[in-house]
């Protein structure tokens, strides 16, 4: 069998074949209707050929492909989350959900849901979604591994669109596949389709300084990888909860592996006030990131390379100060110190003067809930004024 009979259906070549009437626009509403279910069901047998082409391929690879998920306290998404891993064109080898401390019955969902369906449920004490994600891939024995968070929806043909691209022949190894996505919220509704097109950053990934500028946005949920590259870079930082995917692809990125994107959306991205992005866990990990980063890519000005200066500060330091104005509405005082402590931190390498010098005389009046507001609206008049002024 050829590479070339990996294919999916196509819905013109099949309207092009499909049986036209004997004079356009007499023939009779039971004929009209006889000819459109034929050509649904050649279209179906079509496409359950095309997963069987597929799934032969995989097969005679000795690809074996594990659904992780990382769960905790997500009782209410769980079982959408899993029913559309068994709702799978191409079924994983292995359904992996690894419990990291759940206090919310989640995992007695999981535990009913196993007794009738191939499910593994791997406990453990809560250390985050890093480390869970590294033991249950460490629990597994697959070649290949298509992440799932507990929030998210895989559609129906997300692990058979994602696996051609490992089933080509390459000069470079292929370290991962990553699609596009659509954005619901809370209750599972449509907030956006193909999110990742409304973000400037550049698919698939091909440059350093693009991925330092910006967030990668490869989503786990979104992506399947090479069990050999994610095992040669170490996996997941278990010190991140939050960035921790950035951190992930941009070090398999640095190994020389291929990545490969599919502009087609192949699983829904829950966006909601509970989830990860919004906890000050997330913020935490920001920090301690971009200090990873900071000591992994110092600048190089013998070389004219600036990535502290030139990347890393331009993305980081607007993010921060959003989450200072997000905690000054909502955050305890704690949090509040904290988050002066963070700006301090970048406001010290920016490449504004004004803006260094602002942690001498700004920065200590905002650790004030009160000063914090009366100034908020001062900065926001003058970022309208001159939109540059802060980057």
């Amino acid at each position: 069998m050829s590479l070339t009979d990996v294919t999916t259906f196509d819905p013109v070549t099949a309207a092009e074949t499909a049986v036209p009437s004997t004079e356009p626009g007499k023939a009779s509403k039971s004929q009209t209707r006889t000819a459109a279910a034929d050509e649904g069901v050649r279209a179906a047998a079509s496409a359950r050929a095309g997963v069987a082409r597929v799934a032969q391929v995989v097969a005679r690879r000795g690809i074996r492909i594990a659904a992780v998920i990382p769960l905790y306290n997500g009782a209410v998404y769980i079982e959408e989350a899993l029913r559309s891993v068994f709702d799978q064109t191409l079924q994983p080898d292995e359904i992996i959900v690894v419990d990291d401390g759940s206090t919310d019955g989640g995992d007695k969902i999981v535990e009913r849901i196993a007794q009738s369906h191939p499910v593994e449920l791997v406990r453990k004490a809560n250390g985050g979604q890093s480390s869970a994600r590294n033991m249950g891939i460490a629990h597994s024995r697959a070649t290949h591994i298509a992440l799932l968070d507990q929030d998210d929806v895989w559609y129906r043909n997300h692990l058979e669109e994602l696996v051609k691209p490992f089933l080509k022949r390459r000069h470079q190894p292929l370290g991962w596949v990553y699609s596009n996505l659509d954005e619901i919220d809370r209750r599972g509704q449509l907030l956006s389709r193909g999110v990742i097109d409304r973000v400037n950053s550049g698919h698939p990934k091909l440059e350093l300084t693009a991925c330092l500028s910006q967030d990668l946005f490869v989503l786990p949920s979104s992506c399947m990888i090479d069990r050999q590259a994610f095992e040669r870079v170490g996996g997941f930082d278990e010190r991140l909860s939050g960035y921790e995917d950035d951190d992930l692809f941009l070090r398999l990125f640095r190994t020389g592996a291929e990545n490969v994107y599919l502009s087609q959306p192949l699983a829904s991205w829950r966006q909601y006030a509970g989830s990860s992005s919004y906890t000050r866990r997330m913020a935490r990990s920001r920090i301690v990131y971009l200090r990873k980063l900071i000591e992994e890519y110092p600048d190089e000005p013998e070389l004219d390379r600036y990535y502290i200066r030139d990347c890393l500060i331009p993305r980081f330091f607007p993010t921060i100060a959003w989450e200072y104005r997000r905690t000054l509405r909502m955050g305890t005082n704690a949090d509040l110190r904290q988050c002066v402590q963070d700006l301090a931190f970048v406001c010290r390498m920016h490449r504004k003067w004004y803006v260094r010098a602002g942690r001498f005389g700004v920065l200590p009046l905002l650790r004030h809930r009160f000063l914090g507001r009366v100034l908020m609206p001062v900065m926001k008049w003058l970022r309208a004024r001159r939109p540059g002024m802060f980057r």
